[in-house]
């Protein structure tokens, strides 16, 4: 009789961890990487120097927490944004500015949505994500996120950036199990497609940003008559 393959929270952990690992490294066109040790937590928080959070429903329910530092937050954004072809003398140079909170809400969302893909095709279940919220926090606050999950089961990974920068992801879900019961093809699908759309996406929002600024100073210097 064939033995019934099973996946536990710990193998879907594994799939988020290379998740994270494989968008960020092509997007910032460099190594990050994750620690082969995993850390049980009791819950999972939001801690300095910034922390991004995003809730998913759906075949389970769960949690994903990234907390940077700010010299991760700011590598991270930097590389990403030089990979994209802008000057380094146009980009933010502190880890509260808006720019490095949208540039880092993005990769979350490329991230957690290449996660989602995996679970889609590898689980054969679905999962949907909603909008990652970013914070810049100060060394006094620690937030807590709370989920309503029956069994929770919380777990923490450390990854390093190619200047050994470290952040750190959570991951809080319903502890459960998936039990494969016949063999299935998995669709094939191109994580660069998905990381080139979404860096066009944020080109042309780069545009229209400056497209704008640029028309917004001509209505005041036609205005001004000059």
């Amino acid at each position: 009789m064939k033995k019934s393959k099973i996946v536990t929270t710990e193998d879907i952990l594994l799939k988020l961890c290379q998740s994270v690992s494989g968008v960020l490294s092509s997007a910032t066109d460099s190594n990050v990487s994750y620690s082969a040790m995993v850390q049980k937590i009791n819950k999972t928080s939001l801690k300095p120097d910034f922390g991004c959070f995003v809730l998913f429903d759906g075949g389970f329910s769960g949690l994903v927490v990234i907390n940077f530092t700010a010299k991760a937050a700011l590598e991270l954004y930097t590389k990403y944004m030089q990979h994209m072809g802008i000057p380094a003398e146009e980009l933010a140079i502190a880890h509260t500015s808006d720019e490095v909170g949208d540039v880092l809400g993005e990769l979350m969302n490329q991230l957690v949505g290449d996660f989602t893909n995996k679970i889609r095709k590898e689980l054969q279940t679905h999962i949907t994500q909603n909008q990652p919220k970013m914070l810049s926090l100060n060394k006094q606050v620690i937030l807590s996120v709370d989920t309503n999950l029956d069994r929770p089961q919380a777990r923490r990974v450390t990854f390093s950036t190619e200047n050994h920068n470290i952040f750190y992801l959570e991951l809080a879900m319903d502890k459960t199990e998936f039990i494969q019961l016949e063999d299935f093809e998995m669709d094939d699908e191109n994580p660069d497609e998905i990381l080139e759309k979404a860096q066009q996406q944020m080109r042309e929002k780069e545009e229209k940003s400056k497209a704008s600024s640029h028309s917004d100073a001509d209505d005041l210097l036609s205005e001004l008559g000059l």
